[in-house]
């Protein structure tokens, strides 16, 4: 694996040296990308959410090469809970969401595995209704019955998008972008070569190809509180196309020679 940060600072308990150790069950990867007015808002939500449902945890950060102060507040954020399993890694590049989400599996310790954005627009409650569920299926994958505070357009955008991945691939979710748990050693073995947010509706499509067991989870999102959204831009549009044109490939392959 090629070496790209910068600067890695850990905090807090550290898992052992055995690299086949998973001494942790549940392994979370915060994506941060100027996060510098959420990402610590984030990390107590997390924690709170962890502590609450009683499950062992391991964060791990990868900053994006943000340019505020992001990297700061993280730091700022592991001198003061000591208690808390947390290393913070730097991109010495940017590497973008779907990359990071890889690379953090391989950096973590843990049987499950989850992504948690940067912008805390996930409550606590929506977090332990999720954590809580933690090994009832090979996948948790959340859905929205509302996110507070979301415009009219984002929510018409997002069931057109759930309707197509649902044609494409011949399955029938409620939602693809709900941040799936499932197994790190599937994240790293199966993950995306997508670059953007599309990246999950690979994934969770394969996943689902294989056969896995599934839950879906209803919860409760709200709209990030300070910034703007990184959803929607020409490169995570692009990403989606992508990872279109995987879904396609891959149900067709399917069809044709019963692989996935």
């Amino acid at each position: 694996m090629i070496d790209h940060f910068s600067e890695v600072v850990a905090f807090g308990p550290q898992p052992p040296a055995e690299k086949s150790a998973q001494p942790f069950q549940l392994g979370l990867f915060v994506a941060c990308y100027n996060e510098e007015a959420n990402i610590i808002a984030t990390l107590e939500t997390v924690v709170a959410a962890c502590r609450e449902v009683g499950v062992s945890f391991q964060i791990v950060v990868i900053d994006d090469c943000s340019r505020d102060r992001s990297v700061e507040k993280v730091k700022e954020f592991g001198r003061e809970h000591p208690d808390v399993p947390l290393t913070l890694y730097v991109n010495s590049r940017n590497e973008g969401l779907a990359n990071n989400y890889a690379e953090a599996a391989f950096l973590l310790r843990s049987e499950w595995y989850r992504l948690i954005c940067g912008d805390n627009v996930e409550p606590k409650e929506t977090l332990v209704t999720i954590f809580k569920e933690l090994g009832t299926a090979e996948m948790l994958i959340p859905y929205n019955i509302e996110i507070r505070g979301r415009a009219q357009s984002r929510r018409v955008i997002s069931k057109a998008y759930t309707a197509l991945v649902n044609f494409l691939s011949g399955f029938h979710l409620q939602y693809y972008n709900g941040l799936v748990v499932t197994r790190r050693e599937y994240v790293m073995r199966w993950h995306s070569n997508s670059h953007g947010f599309g990246f999950q509706a690979d994934l969770l499509t394969r996943l689902l190809s294989r056969g896995l067991s599934y839950r879906e989870v209803a919860v409760y999102g709200q709209e990030r509180q300070s910034g703007n959204s990184k959803a929607l831009t020409f490169r995570n549009f692009a990403s989606v196309a992508h990872s279109l044109q995987n879904i396609v490939i891959r149900r067709v392959s399917k069809l044709l020679y019963g692989q996935c």
